[in-house]
């Protein structure tokens, strides 16, 4: 399967989709975590020029083809070959992200997004988890870490809570694929309600 994790900065999806890894993996299943912008040589290398520096370095519409390069090496260097060996590839955001944070919140490029993705990337995931969470606790946290990656947390509250409304628009349309799990509860909690979406998911 490939399955990706999808929220707005500071919900906790980098640590649930960690703590999915490591579930599969004491039940033997072969997986692999990776994560975007980044998972490849040259994806990691595009990744500094999105997340950090000022907030208005980039358009909407340069992030976008700077995601989609990531993207595509990415794709190459390391989701197929994992698929190709029969592992589940475990994914900190994929193409939901720039859907809902270039493709609507940051410009009205929806259909833009969904056109290079289709011409260039061509792969959905086959389970999303998108870790809800109230925005004010989720800035906080995420400028709490001071990773030198806040680039998009220094867009604000409002920006934020933008984007909540995004993923949880995107959950409605795509109520097959999209799983939404409530952040507000422990970390524990909210690791086995994301196991137990990905159990009942199983054919």
């Amino acid at each position: 399967m490939f399955i990706t994790f999808e929220g707005i900065d500071g919900s906790g999806k980098s640590t649930q989709a960690k703590a999915l890894v490591e579930a599969l993996k004491s039940q033997n299943v072969p997986c692999t975590w990776t994560r975007e912008p980044g998972g490849s040589e040259g994806a990691e290398a595009i990744r500094k020029l999105l997340v950090e520096g000022d907030p208005n370095r980039w358009s909407a519409e340069t992030e976008i083809l700077l995601f989609n390069a990531a993207r595509r090496d990415h794709l190459e260097k390391t989701i197929a070959p994992a698929l190709e060996r029969g592992e589940t590839i475990v994914c900190d955001r994929f193409v939901d992200s720039t859907r809902i944070y270039q493709g609507v919140v940051r410009a009205d490029l929806r259909e833009t997004v969904d056109i290079m993705h289709k011409t260039m990337i061509g792969r959905e995931a086959d389970l999303t988890f998108i870790i809800d969470i109230d925005p004010e606790v989720a800035l906080t946290r995420g400028l709490a870490r001071n990773s030198g990656e806040d680039r998009f947390e220094d867009m604000g509250l409002q920006f934020q809570k933008d984007l909540r409304a995004g993923f949880l628009e995107l959950a409605k349309q795509n109520p097959e694929r999209c799983k939404i799990i409530d952040g507000s509860q422990s970390m524990e909690d909210v690791g086995r309600d994301v196991l137990a979406a990905y159990e009942s998911a199983q054919p």
